[in-house]
């Protein structure tokens, strides 16, 4: 077996997800050496800039995807909800590990501070759209401003007064430790039934060329069949809208006793928030019927976010 050489970006999130990644290859395969490659893609470099305009979050791989189709790495390893819903030729998912908590979280500057009880407008630090609608939805007097940069940044400029709270992934923080090292942080988890996640939010994606039988063999060991059937119902739902998770939506699926779960939301032009839950045994018509639901709500009369 050669030595694998591993593509990542280099925030401390990315590096964190990928040793981890690697730390359980290496469990599996410890004849096999793993050397990590850094890259610091367009994504990163335009932190000022939103997603939207330069290109939604294909950003963050589309650099890494190449070098893995230039045969520079052997494996890139990503948030899944980066990844866009349809690949570049040449490459393909190899491997879904275990998921991670999906919610996301709010963040407040003030100890004590929960959604219900910030002040009339506050400001709320957050880039996503999906996340801005469903918080408009529970609370529109809420101000909201443009948030990009990695956790710590973003975690400073709440800290240093730049907005009262601000929305993260869960995954992120437990990932790197946050939760356990800084246990005064003012948290509030939001309900994953009620704030829909981003579609994949919590998952990685282990990428490699779709020809190589020898590194897809060893990915297969750290798989995780039941995360990539739910998965792929969400990423289902996000593609027939040929869409990236930089739109208005989220999409969480589950496995439970036997059915599959999907909670679905979509906003519509005015800005709300529809919602439409489903579940089947088998769960493959689940993303069509959904946003069919959707579309008779409202949804997709208007693509808004595309003026």
């Amino acid at each position: 077996m050669r030595s694998i050489k591993v593509g990542t970006r280099k925030s401390q999130l990315a590096m964190t997800q990928t040793k981890m990644v690697v730390q359980r290859l290496k469990e599996c395969h410890p004849e096999v050496d793993f050397e990590l490659v850094p890259y610091k893609t367009q994504g990163d470099r335009l932190v000022h800039v939103s997603l939207q305009t330069i290109g939604g979050k294909g950003v963050f791989v589309k650099e890494i995807e190449q070098a893995l189709l230039n045969k520079d790495i052997d494996i890139a390893i990503h948030s899944l909800k980066d990844v866009p819903s349809i690949l570049v030729d040449g490459c393909t998912i190899g491997a879904i590990p275990e998921r991670e908590d999906v919610r996301d979280c709010l963040i407040f500057r003030e100890e004590g501070m929960t959604l219900e009880t910030l002040p009339q407008g506050a400001v709320v630090g957050t880039s996503s759209i999906r996340r801005q609608v469903q918080l408009q939805s529970l609370r529109n007097d809420l101000q909201f401003k443009p948030l990009r940069g990695n956790i710590d940044s973003r975690i400073r400029k709440l800290q240093e007064g730049e907005c009262d709270a601000i929305v993260l992934a869960a995954a992120g923080l437990k990932r790197i430790g946050y939760l356990d090292q800084s246990p005064s942080l003012n948290l509030e988890f939001l309900d994953p039934h009620t704030f829909i996640p981003a579609v994949s939010q919590g998952a990685l994606a282990v990428e490699c060329r779709e020809d190589d039988e020898e590194v897809l063999n060893l990915l297969a060991a750290i798989h995780d069949q039941e995360v990539e059937n739910c998965i792929q119902l969400e990423r289902s739902f996000l593609s027939l809208m040929n869409a990236d998770c930089t739109f208005p939506v989220g999409a969480h699926a589950q496995y439970i006793d036997g059915h599959y779960h999907l909670e679905t939301m979509l906003a519509d032009a005015k800005d709300r928030c529809l919602y439409v839950a489903l579940s089947s045994k088998d769960g493959s018509d689940l993303p069509k019927l959904a946003l069919e639901q959707l579309m008779e709500k409202g949804a997709l009369t208007d693509k808004w976010w595309e003026a």
